[in-house]
């Protein structure tokens, strides 16, 4: 594998970088303003669709610009690209992919304007990490369809302009056939939203119930019975892995500032050999997660699509989350609050590890159809 970028690429990172000395913002977290100025900056350089192709409204970048992109923004710990992570990164290309031309300019202009907010239905409370095995029903009525069912841990739910999501049209076919997509509008007759408390205080997810929820034919997004398709190129979309090693390292790097704050037998925690052995593992372990979010990346960059190994970083980013914060958790004891920092990412942690499936989800895919180990 060569590891080196071009003088174009190189020239594309310090274009990046100049961008975050200009425009990141000073506040940490930023406020509103500053968020609303950084949105602002990213849709002036075309870069809130950055991957999407020029003729939909995006800049049309490469993989290697999109690696290099994500990878100085996570350096520089910048805001996410846009206010709609799930809309520009998933929902979007899937639209761009599969949607009618009427659905790619109702939808799409507003993505990447900031005038909507999707959230993704796709957890049922019955399923677990099956995604194939929902029951959400969308029942086909003349020139509509009607949906009852419920979905659970919809992430902004309640502030979400749109849903995509996955429904049941065929109970009689196998469950990877007879599931739909479909675009609907969160203010629909039918549609209430329940909010999930968390440990941490934060409203973020959501259970939504559809009851008797009427919507055109033409919300469907692709055919109906090839929603499976639909939504496991969606999430290919989501998962690369190399950003979320440049993340992981940033966290490392808090967290060796704890260990050198907090104190061990009256020295420095960052002086305890145990301490210094858990540190050194989470560098192994990021690194390897860059590795391999490089080996994908050179899959793609060949045209071939990032397939089931991507669970290995998946699974490895849900250690490390458990491990670091644990470990957080151990220095601090009850000496230190920190404002509490340390305490909420803590509790906060486990939507990371589970969202997009569980690690024992993850587990059976690389033992499955990596390793290529018998299912019973």
């Amino acid at each position: 594998m060569d590891f080196h970028f071009t003088k174009a690429e190189e020239a594309f990172r310090a274009e990046v970088r100049s961008f975050l000395d200009a425009n990141l913002p000073a506040s940490d977290p930023p406020t509103e303003a500053e968020l609303r100025a950084w949105n602002h900056a990213l849709g002036e350089k075309g870069w809130l669709g950055f991957h999407w192709p020029k003729e939909h409204g995006g800049y049309g970048g490469t993989l290697i610009e999109q690696f290099i992109l994500k990878e100085e923004c996570s350096a520089r710990r910048a805001p996410p690209l846009g206010s709609d992570f799930m809309g520009l990164t998933w929902v979007g290309p899937s639209i761009i992919m599969h949607g009618t031309e009427a659905q790619q300019q109702k939808f799409l202009p507003e993505l990447l304007a900031g005038d909507s907010v999707w959230c993704t239905g796709y957890s049922e409370p019955d399923i677990g990490s099956d995604l194939a095995g929902l029951q959400c029903r969308a029942t086909r009525d003349g020139d509509e369809y009607v949906i009852n069912g419920s979905k659970i841990w919809t992430t902004l739910a309640h502030k979400a302009k749109y849903i995509f999501m996955m429904v049941r049209t065929d109970p009689g076919a196998s469950k990877y056939k007879g599931i739909t997509c479909l675009l609907v509008s969160m203010d629909r007759p039918g549609i209430e939203v329940r909010p999930i408390p968390a440990l941490t205080g934060v409203h973020s997810f959501n259970q939504v119930f559809f009851n008797d929820v009427r919507v055109p034919v033409d919300s469907r997004l692709g055919e109906e019975g090839q929603g499976w398709m639909v939504v496991v190129r969606a999430l290919a979309n989501e998962r690369s892995g190399i950003s979320e090693a440049t993340e992981k390292l940033r966290h490392l790097d808090d967290l060796i500032a704890l260990a050198r704050e907090t104190r061990r037998g009256g020295r420095p925690a960052s002086e305890d050999a145990a301490v210094r052995r858990a540190l050194a593992g989470f560098q192994a372990k990021i690194s390897a997660m860059r590795l391999n979010g490089m080996r994908y990346l050179t899959k793609q960059l060949r045209g071939e699509p990032a397939g089931t190994e991507t669970s290995v970083n998946k699974l490895v980013r849900g250690q490390l989350e458990h491990e670091m914060w644990n470990l957080s958790n151990a220095l601090l004891g009850s000496s230190a609050q920190h404002e509490g920092k340390w305490q909420t990412g803590s509790l906060g942690y486990h939507g990371t590890v589970i969202g997009g499936g569980t690690p024992n989800i993850q587990r059976n895919i690389i033992s499955e159809r990596i390793l290529g180990l018998p299912k019973d």
